[in-house]
């Protein structure tokens, strides 16, 4: 079974397909066409409307027949929001997503960072391309609720109180309005003053992938870190020129300024993290209109790459494994370069070759990189994880998992090579190779 990162993806087998997301909320989805917008108010799925053609809600539960579709559906976007309307997301579990094929054989899971004070969270997106179905994460949150939510995708929705104050994609632009000394640049650097981190500069290269981005994104009128032409944010990033050490990304529709941006982005706990991080040094910002008049962002946070910080990064994530052995009272795993070229080896081959699995194109597996690296341990394990942004979040996201922790915490294991690589459709590929002596 695959696990999804924000912004991953997966081709999805034929036939039926279910996808559950237990807990107490209640879950929707919008089928729409290439142009991103329903074809008609029964295009929604949800409680008081739970069945359209090839699409059946039970509950927790949406069953989904690609074939049984509109011809003309291009996407399902899977939405969930609180069963008590009043609690935002933030009070209640994260929401967990899970796809299974036809027979109930689990193919697929999503698990978003935790929601703050949004209301409702685009899920996920079951989407067609190239003839095939295929599966992408999201964990885009809302403050507009499921009404803001179907009137962006073209739902017909009467309004029944006023929109709130924070910038939602529905937010009109405010007239007369003067951004503030430096432009763009200058509110953020602001930002990050009060915040107690260095200002930043702006790199042309990822100028140009942001403002690319955003500009895909405006002509498709949704957010998504695959534009409708299939290439991805950090495509474009690799395409202008710019190798990243560190990168992160903020992807925004609603707000009209610079000053709005940075306020929606400082007002979200998961959003707030670049604005203060000491490790990037250069921004690229793209700012785009759509034919409808909102307006997205793209914006790119990086460190360029070098060898020592690349050495400096996978020798952090090998210092948190250890103290993750240490607190279960096993030995610390040792360095060794022939595992570090394996590792390297795969993060840098999944890059290049848009692919994200334990198994190479080839058929290659762990044991047989590490051979071909030169290692001759007796026992050889892999962890990969991609989209993580720093070296504490990998880490805390293989202790999370069972199958990446009893590596981490196998007593056999005595050395350990950890690989980096930034690029492709999740930003970031992680690998961790484990020896036996």
């Amino acid at each position: 079974m695959g696990e999804l990162v924000p912004g991953g993806n997966l081709t999805l087998p034929d036939g039926a397909l279910t996808i559950r997301v237990p807990g107490p909320f209640d879950l929707s989805a919008l089928i729409t066409g290439a142009d991103g917008k329903v074809a008609g108010d029964a295009d929604f799925v949800f409680f008081n409307q739970p069945s359209a053609p090839g699409a059946q809600l039970h509950g927790d539960t949406l069953t989904l027949h690609p074939r049984r579709l509109r011809p003309d559906a291009e996407r399902i976007t899977v939405v969930v929001s609180p069963a008590d309307p009043a609690t935002p997301l933030g009070r209640l579990p994260v929401p967990a997503l899970t796809v299974l094929a036809d027979g109930g054989a689990p193919v697929a899971r999503f698990t978003p960072p935790r929601p703050a004070q949004e209301t409702v969270l685009l899920l996920a997106e079951v989407y067609r391309r190239g003839g095939r179905w295929k599966v992408r994460a999201l964990g885009q949150g809302y403050a507009d609720g499921l009404a803001g939510v179907a009137r962006d995708f073209g739902v017909e929705v009467a309004d029944e109180s006023p929109p709130p104050a924070a910038p939602v994609p529905s937010t009109p632009p405010p007239r007369g309005h003067h951004s503030a000394p430096g432009g763009p640049l200058g509110v953020v650097n602001a930002a990050r003053a009060r915040a107690g981190a260095p200002p930043l500069t702006t790199d042309p290269r990822l100028t140009a992938a942001a403002e690319s981005h955003a500009g895909a994104m405006a002509a498709a009128g949704r957010l998504d870190p695959e534009g409708s032409d299939g290439i991805s944010l950090f495509h474009r990033i690799a395409t202008a020129g710019y190798r990243c050490l560190t990168v992160d990304e903020h992807l925004v529709s609603g707000p009209r300024t610079a000053e709005e941006f940075v306020d929606y982005c400082l007002s979200g706990a998961e959003r707030r993290g670049p604005f203060g991080d000491p490790a990037v040094v250069h921004l690229g910002l793209g700012r785009a209109v759509g034919p409808g008049g909102d307006v997205y962002w793209t914006a790119v946070w990086a460190r360029p790459f070098t060898p020592d910080g690349l050495a400096r990064l996978t020798s952090e994530v090998i210092a948190l494994t250890n103290a993750e052995r240490a607190a279960a009272r096993l030995a610390p795993l040792n360095p060794e370069p022939r595992l570090t070229t394996a590792a390297q080896r795969h993060s840098d081959d999944m890059v290049a070759r848009d692919f994200y699995s334990h198994t190479g194109p080839e058929g290659q597996q762990p044991w047989d990189r590490a051979r071909a690296a030169g290692a001759r341990h007796r026992g050889i394990g892999e962890n990969i994880a991609c989209g993580q942004r720093s070296a504490a979040e990998v880490v805390r996201g293989w202790m999370d998992s069972p199958g990446h922790r009893a590596n981490i915490l196998k007593p056999d294991f005595t050395h350990i090579g950890v690989g980096y690589a930034t690029g492709s459709r999740a930003g970031t590929y992680w690998t961790q190779v484990f020896g036996a002596a």
